[in-house]
């Protein structure tokens, strides 16, 4: 079968909820994605933030063959199985958290928070109900993650939308402090937003919320699906600020590139949830769970953080420079680790294709950003390759 008939077949029988590139992928061997036809494709994508150890990892492998040798892919959570309890436990210690529900992604983690924030408001008398956001925010497309989601693109005909949502100005605690009233009961926010297009928040914003938060007994959510998992060049983005929120929901590079989610709880915010106010059918099963597992035993590896915040650095140095050379095209870079934008005076679709073309994967963020978020073993010589064809990418469109 010829890539084209795969791709007809694809829009044939495939809802339209991407616009999608045309090529299939059929493999991937460490920093390359491989398509049915054999070419190669250096990926500064990684699954959007996902595929953090790359492809065909030696780690990861043997952890997922190990489970589907044992035969127990899943077993229901009405039991235990001996990965999600491996995993529990590595991942709080990993995060500093003390508790943690599985599940299988970074919407259904941000709707455990959002449920979790309800019922811990409901304590009160009267009850407090209300969650604030951030303007640019991304938090998922479930009905309440799409509403926490401060873009009103992704609003347009979803209407009537869950009740009792606020959106503050990010980096801003003066504009989240005019929304705080009696009614609220969490405050949920990236570290570094992604969707709105790679934005870090500052010390002073989060450390402005923590106490903002402490002084009403209102819950802080960090949203670290994108920014987790050691893209920042810590374990989770928060460590890299120092201030610890009350819940944490993380997922995309969780589990490697296996479907998996998780929402962590600490002190105040560990007892909310009882037997039968939340679940997940397929959250916990053993097969992500090893992924899990392969993921934080390589992250508590100080040798392979270090790395992703050399790199991180070195890709962002590397960006300055070519932006400078670009001015009429180029904005400000910015990021941190290995999750990375360049602002463009130009639709980013324009490079994102053209460097497609010469067979590097980028992706865009917000409206006006070129994303990079490779996989956490890229190399010096990977980035110099990738950021030769962008420069060839921008050359082009002048």
């Amino acid at each position: 079968m010829s890539m084209q008939t795969s791709i007809a077949l694809g829009k044939q029988y495939l809802l339209d909820t991407y616009a999608q590139v045309p090529v299939v992928f059929a493999g991937g061997e460490g920093m390359y994605l491989i398509d049915e036809e054999g070419k190669k494709y250096l990926d500064f994508v990684g699954g959007i933030a996902v595929n953090a150890l790359g492809y065909h990892d030696a780690g990861l492998s043997a952890a997922i063959a190990e489970v589907v040798e044992k035969g127990l892919l899943h077993c229901s959570n009405l039991y235990y199985n001996t990965q999600a309890i491996a995993a529990a436990k590595g991942l709080c210690t990993l995060a500093g958290m003390d508790r943690v529900f599985f599940c299988n992604s970074g919407a259904e983690a941000n709707e455990a928070a959002l449920k979790l924030a309800r019922k811990f408001g409901h304590k009160s008398n009267p009850a407090r109900t209300d969650i604030i956001s951030m303007v640019h925010s991304f938090h998922g497309r479930t009905y309440g993650a799409i509403t926490a989601t401060g873009q009103d693109k992704y609003h347009v005909n979803f209407d009537p939308l869950p009740q009792g949502f606020s959106y503050a100005k990010f980096n801003n605690l003066e504009s989240v402090k005019a929304l705080v009233n009696e009614k609220t009961c969490a405050i949920i926010v990236e570290p570094i937003q992604g969707e709105g297009g790679i934005v870090p928040a500052t010390v002073e914003f989060l450390q402005g919320l923590r106490e903002l938060c402490d002084q009403k007994d209102i819950l802080l959510i960090y949203d670290e699906v994108q920014c987790g998992m050691g893209r920042s060049g810590k374990p989770f983005a928060y460590q890299v600020y120092g201030v610890k929120p009350d819940i944490v929901t993380t997922a995309k590079a969780l589990a490697g590139g296996i479907p998996a989610g998780a929402m962590l709880t600490c002190e105040k915010a560990n007892e909310i949830f009882k037997p039968g106010d939340h679940a997940s059918t397929f959250g916990g099963n053993a097969l992500a769970m090893a992924g899990v597992n392969e993921m934080v035993r390589r992250l508590n590896d100080p040798e392979f953080t270090d790395a992703v915040q050399q790199m991180g650095s070195y890709l962002r140095e590397k960006l300055v420079q070519l932006a400078a050379l670009y001015p009429t095209l180029c904005g400000e870079v910015r990021g941190m680790g290995l999750i990375n934008g360049m602002v463009l005076t130009v639709s980013p679709r324009k490079v994102v294709d053209a460097c497609f073309e010469r067979g590097l994967l980028v992706a865009s963020a917000g409206y006006d950003v070129l994303r990079f978020v490779p996989p956490l073993i890229v190399r010096q010589q990977d980035i110099d390759k990738a950021l030769a064809i962008v420069e060839q990418a921008l050359a082009s469109l002048l």
